[in-house]
């Protein structure tokens, strides 16, 4: 059994073929996506977060409208970039959020990934500190969310404040219970999973990763999950890890589905760069009639190894679209890999 969600990249553009033709339509669409999900049993709804582009950004609005229109699924983020947070304006956007979805928010965070501007970060007004990388900085602001999610006091009170204190030292508000064990890190690395077991993060592990030993991707990927898992049992948390894995995954059971993806059902791996001196490897497309594709699914080690698998949209497509493509997965593909 696995839970299975959509992640929606929440392109938008002034494009004729486009069902998404500005930010309105990106948002409105996402919302009314995570509601027709929950309505055909999907588990979550997750979105990438990019800022400086036509894409979705900031997304505690989002989650916080789709929280309150639906009532069962899981709602995420795959990933918010923390080079460009302020971690306690966050623990209060992150507590308002899962207060009105009802304790449902699954926010994944990362380091951050190359983004559409030189340095981004900085023209949010941060940098990072004497002898760090941007990375640091993002790994550092992730640690002091966490801490702060927990819900200590940690601020002095004024002595003469407006309305009266509670006694001792003042936490953010509002504080949801909870949540701090409902945080995913985004680990593109062994080692930064491993960091993330270590610091109680769920894991995330998207089509991408680190090349480190020229494997496939998803036997690379099924590795850095065991690590990942192995590095867990080793910290002597309390509770049970989560991973999730991302695929681009396309059941081809109508002709509108072969006119769009048939051209993939040949994919293959793909290695290259996405930083200047870092070599990735990127995982495949899956497309194919539905008895085709659960026999590569169940070749694929990582999908194994997870326990959530978020299914890449093409979320251009419009909502109509997206709800077939996840419907054929649930009806076609998820019952005979066991995911159902």
């Amino acid at each position: 059994m696995k839970k299975i969600g959509f992640l929606s990249f929440g392109h938008w553009s002034d494009h004729p073929s486009y069902q998404t033709r500005n930010a309105g339509d990106i948002l409105l669409q996402s919302i009314d996506l995570a509601v027709a999900a929950e309505e055909i049993g999907l588990d979550g709804a997750y979105f990438r977060v990019h800022h400086f582009a036509r894409q979705l950004a900031s997304p505690f609005p989002l989650l916080s409208a789709i929280g309150a229109k639906t009532g069962k699924i899981e709602i995420g983020t795959g990933v918010i970039d923390m080079r460009y947070e302020n971690p306690l304006y966050m623990v209060e956007d992150a507590g308002a959020a899962d207060l009105i979805s009802g304790g449902r928010l699954q926010l994944g965070i990362s380091r951050g990934s190359p983004e559409q501007v030189i340095e981004g970060w900085r023209y949010f007004g941060y940098e990072p500190a004497g002898g760090e990388t941007d990375a640091d900085m993002g790994r550092q602001k992730a640690l002091e969310f966490l801490d702060k999610l927990k819900g200590a006091g940690f601020a002095e009170p004024n002595p003469h404040p407006m309305f009266p204190n509670p006694p001792g030292l003042l936490r953010l508000e509002p504080h949801s219970d909870g949540l701090r064990e409902r945080i995913w890190w985004g680990a593109a690395s062994n080692a930064t999973a491993v960091w993330a077991a270590e610091n109680g993060m769920h894991l995330q592990s998207s089509t991408l990763k680190f090349d480190e030993n020229g494997k496939p991707f998803h036997i690379q990927q099924a590795e850095q999950i065991r690590l990942y898992k192995e590095a867990w049992k080793k910290a002597g948390h309390q509770r049970e890890p989560r991973v999730s894995v991302s695929r681009s995954i396309f059941a081809l059971v109508t002709e509108q589905d072969r006119y769009y993806f048939g051209q993939q059902a040949k994919g293959a791996d793909s290695f290259g760069y996405i930083e200047a001196n870092q070599r990735a490897v990127f995982g495949k497309s899956y497309a194919a009639e539905p008895d085709q594709l659960i026999k590569q699914l169940a070749q694929d080690e990582a999908i194994q190894e997870a326990d959530t698998v978020l299914l890449t949209i093409p979320n251009t497509l419009g909502v109509d679209y997206n709800i077939h493509v996840l419907s054929a997965i649930l009806e076609h593909v998820a019952p005979a890999l066991g995911w159902r």
